[in-house]
């Protein structure tokens, strides 16, 4: 009893730990939940795969990371990793559940059901069931894997439902991995390829049609861009057919579903230099004939129709579909067609091509080496590919018979030794007549070259008349050279008597040459002495009237000076008197002037003599003639006095002298000068 009491508590609180743990569930952040649901009201579901109405079943909705409340025992859990798409990598989608596919279609449609995350719209929408046209591009997806299976380049995504699964996904996988398919299409400008494109899907091409048109591809016009069949369901509402595509893929990154369509890389078309190419169409609608009515050789159209395009491809690279039709080159230069069998131009049109074998008009058998230079128009290349097919074709079925006949009749109508003597002439002749045939066929002969006949089925024939004809020759040129040595010996008689006369020449142009050169020397002094008189006599007379116009200057230069000197002297003389006789003036007369100056140099005398000023005896007298007062004066004053009014004849106490009248009227002169106003 005791123990049936504690096993009973511990039962139950098992079971609360239970139903705890199945009511709350956990979901990492880097992975999502799958929920299949056990048991419903609504009971089991009745078709599909997913429980879009609550049935029992796996449910739409994904539980993703943190703490989730279910009801316990009602819900299983399956843990998932999220799908991961690696940069630059492609991933492809498979749908478990969905409507099923048509019969003529092969991947499920994604015009509506274009999110794989929401499962719940991708099914009410009417996703279909199968792989998917739509692929996933890089990135990390939330994906219910009980619906969707996810195919990468690493791995596999899908939960997995039963044992044979796993083995069908992965032939799908292997199956992408041969068409390269998890990767995008990388097209490199250096690889000079493009891109041939299969499609899978859509349509099938009506009959008579073995390639799919082009589609307009044009982002301006959404209705038909489907981005270089990225987006394939732009390209099959816009008309887009099953099969081999005329649209090619150039230098570019394209990420296409190879499921839906695989791509080939096939070489550029290069036409090259000095060539063009001619297209043969195989696709396209029916073309209208441009040759005219007068053609009867066949027809021409015009481009992107079936049939020879009427223009050629110039030099240059083309991303040109050769599954869709071919390009023939036809040379637009100069090119040699040699009828001999051991040799052959770079283009092998005359691999084939062998001697023309002649019967000469004296039954000889001779073989014929011809070399033909032909030139064609770019702008007729087309008409001759449309008349024959290719030019080798040209060339052995129509050119070589023409010309071996025509120079089998040119030998018929000749011996051996005229063939062989008219080479040059039958060679000029034949490439003017032969011109116009070459024009027939759209050729432009440009020359004829003929080369040496060769020995036939009667060779040793042949050889005995060309060792005659050499003889011959031989003989020929044995008299033309003893003809020519006679010339040569009269030539020679000639040039000896030139020489001498060539010698004896030598020293009469010399003494002719020393007679013109004495001549030209004395005639080239006589006209330097000419020139050195002319000279002497120039500078004798420039040097004579220099030394005229120097004196007439000098002579000039002189008298103004002089005339300029008189006038200052004779003003500074006026100038002088007037300035003495003021002075004389200011003195109180000529007397008081001739005693200061009589007293000067009297005290000079004295200074100069060492007298004494002061008389030791004072001699005093009477002027009598002032009524008995004493004499004012010394005794020696009135010697001088005395003295000078006898040498002057006046007398010199008198307070004034009168003027001469000469220089009175100076005077007068030069105060008028200076009293008159300046000019």
């Amino acid at each position: 009893m005791f123990e049936l009491s504690l096993i009973v508590p511990a039962l139950i609180a098992l079971f609360v730990a239970w139903v705890i743990i199945a009511t709350f569930r956990y979901i990492p952040n880097d992975r999502v939940g799958i929920v299949e649901k056990l048991w419903s009201a609504t009971g089991s579901l009745k078709g599909g795969l997913i429980a879009l109405n609550g049935e029992a079943g796996f449910q739409p909705q994904l539980l993703r990371g943190g703490w989730h409340v279910l009801m316990p025992f009602q819900y299983r859990i399956h843990k998932m990793p999220l799908v991961t798409i690696p940069q630059g990598k492609i991933g492809y989608v498979f749908a478990r559940d969905g409507q099923p596919l048509p019969s003529a279609q092969a991947l499920a449609s994604n015009v509506t059901a274009t999110d794989f995350q929401d499962v719940a719209g991708f099914l009410g929408v009417g996703g279909q069931r199968g792989p998917q046209r739509k692929i996933l591009r890089e990135g990390t997806y939330a994906l219910n894997l009980a619906q969707f299976v996810v195919i990468t380049a690493e791995r596999v995504y899908f939960h997995p439902l039963e044992a044979s699964e796993a083995e069908t996904f992965k032939r799908m996988a292997e199956v992408v991995g041969d068409r390269f398919g998890f990767e995008p299409v990388v097209i490199k400008g250096t690889d000079d390829v493009i891109g041939i494109v299969t499609v899978h899907d859509g349509p099938s091409l009506p009959e008579g049609q073995i390639i799919a048109p082009t589609l307009g591809d044009d982002a301006a016009n959404p209705a038909v861009y489907h981005n270089n069949f990225q987006d394939v369901e732009k390209f099959l509402q816009a008309g887009g057919l099953r099969g081999r595509q005329l649209q090619t893929l150039v230098e570019g990154t394209y990420y296409i579903n190879r499921l839906f369509a695989t791509v080939e890389m096939i070489p550029k078309t290069v036409v090259e230099v000095g060539n063009v190419g001619v297209v043969v169409s195989y696709t396209g609608e029916l073309g209208v004939d441009l040759t005219g009515e007068l053609y009867k050789h066949g027809e021409l159209v015009k481009r992107n129709t079936r049939g020879v395009w009427n223009e050629p491809l110039l030099p240059g690279k083309y991303a040109f579909n050769t599954y869709a039709g071919k390009v023939l080159m036809v040379p637009t230069t100069n090119f040699i067609l040699k009828w001999n069998k051991t040799e052959s131009g770079s283009h092998k049109f005359d691999e084939n091509l062998s001697e023309v074998s002649l019967i000469t008009k004296d039954a000889f058998e001779p073989s014929l080496p011809l070399s033909v230079v032909v030139q064609t128009d770019y702008r007729k290349a087309p008409l001759v590919i449309q008349r024959f097919g290719d030019i080798k074709r040209l060339v052995e079925q129509t050119l070589d018979p023409m010309v071996s006949a025509y120079f089998k009749n040119i030998g018929q109508t000749r011996t051996l030794i005229q063939l062989i003597q008219d080479r040059s002439a039958i060679q000029q002749i034949s490439g003017e007549q032969m011109k116009e045939k070459f024009a027939l066929y759209n050729l432009e002969l440009q020359e004829v070259l003929i080369g040496t006949p060769t020995s036939g089925a009667v060779g040793s024939q042949i050889e005995t008349i060309l060792t005659q004809l050499r003889s011959r020759q031989i003989a020929e040129e044995q008299v033309e050279t003893y003809t020519r040595q006679e010339k040569a010996a009269m030539k020679e008689k000639e040039l000896r008597e030139a020489e001498s006369r060539a010698k004896q020449q030598t020293f009469i142009t010399e003494s002719e040459l020393s007679i013109n050169i004495q001549s030209n020397q004395g005639k080239a002094e006589y006209e330097r002495s000419r020139q050195e008189a002319a000279r002497i006599q120039t500078l004798a007379t420039a040097e004579a009237e220099k030394i005229r116009l120097l004196g007439e200057g000098e002579a000039k230069k002189i008298q103004a000076i002089a005339g300029a000197e008189a006038e200052r002297t004779a003003r500074v003389g006026i100038a002088q008197a007037m300035a003495i006789e003021e002075q004389v003036r200011a003195y109180g007369g000529p007397r008081l002037q001739l005693t200061q100056q009589v007293l000067n140099r009297f005290a000079e005398a004295i200074q100069a003599s060492g007298v004494d000023v002061v008389p030791k005896i004072l001699i005093a007298g009477q002027n009598e003639g002032n009524s008995g007062s004493p004499m004012t004066g010394n005794v020696m004053e009135a010697l001088l006095t005395l003295m000078l009014s006898e040498r002057l004849g006046t007398d010199v106490s008198t307070g004034s002298t009168p003027r001469q009248p000469a220089a009175e009227a100076m005077r007068k002169k030069v105060q008028d000068d200076l009293n008159r106003p300046a000019r």
